[in-house]
């Protein structure tokens, strides 16, 4: 039986992304003057980008009131970013919801599984039903897990993107549920 904490330890989150809704219509001319650097230009996309720089996130707000926070690092840093945006939306004079509440939309991590897949072997050892395998297509194996429910991108070189999750919990409970699947079959 193989330890998974190795392959654990090397999870790291790539992207959260998020969304919510302050309760109130915006000005999308008027939030560009408030919010510095931001981009606004209608005719590529119907919102307003603001990105900060402590952490690192880029929000798009619509003018329905609505905003999707993503290129966070942790659940932590959505919410930091996001209560960046809405300080300064209330600084407009505008009355949004006094907590807005942040849905976890997505979570993508990546982590190695240390070893070389043969992903031929996978697909077969694997199942069919849940795998899409086409390497003159696409370089990686697709896996769909149902629980936890993500996706799985596995490549030849050991390395796997995991996405689809709500919590970083999902990214673990991936990893060590394919570790002990690719184990049991021999493949790792």
């Amino acid at each position: 039986m193989v330890n998974t904490t190795e392959q654990k330890k090397s999870i790291k989150i790539e992207n959260v992304v998020a969304s919510t809704a302050i309760g109130a219509k915006l000005d999308l001319n008027q939030v560009i003057t408030v919010f510095e650097g931001a981009e606004y230009n209608k005719e590529r996309f119907p919102g307003v980008v603001y990105r900060t720089t402590s952490p690192k996130t880029a929000a798009l707000i619509f003018g329905s009131g609505k905003i999707v926070c993503t290129g966070a690092k942790s659940i932590a840093d959505v919410y930091t970013g996001l209560t960046k945006v809405f300080d300064k939306i209330r600084e407009m004079g505008t009355q949004i919801t006094d907590q807005p509440e942040i849905k976890i939309q997505n979570i993508v991590a990546s982590a190695n599984l240390g070893r070389v897949l043969n992903l031929n072997a996978v697909a077969i050892g694997l199942g069919l039903e849940n795998i899409e395998y086409e390497p003159e297509q696409f370089p990686g194996l697709v896996y769909r897990m149902s629980n936890p429910k993500v996706v799985m991108l596995l490549f030849g070189s050991g390395k796997i993107v995991i996405t689809g999750g709500k919590k970083p919990e999902d990214a673990e409970a991936a990893v060590e549920k394919v570790v002990i699947e690719l184990d049991g079959l021999g493949l790792l």
